[in-house]
């Protein structure tokens, strides 16, 4: 997983498509997705960090 895509297609995998006009609405909602997969043991402690870093640096404008 390396772009702000890949995170969408991840959380695409498991039916969550998210969009809010505001992109730092949309990086809190996907963040919270992520963490209540790796909570429920959906996805790996790899791939949540992954996310997690890909979208920490997209709402810092850093991607």
């Amino acid at each position: 997983m390396q772009s702000f895509y890949d995170v969408q297609q991840l959380l695409k995998q498991f039916g969550i498509i998210i969009y809010f006009k505001d992109e730092k609405d949309t990086i809190e909602m996907m963040n919270q997705e992520i963490k209540s997969l790796h909570d429920a043991g959906i996805i790996t402690n790899e791939q949540f960090v992954q996310a997690r870093l890909i979208l920490n640096q997209r709402k810092m404008g850093k991607l």
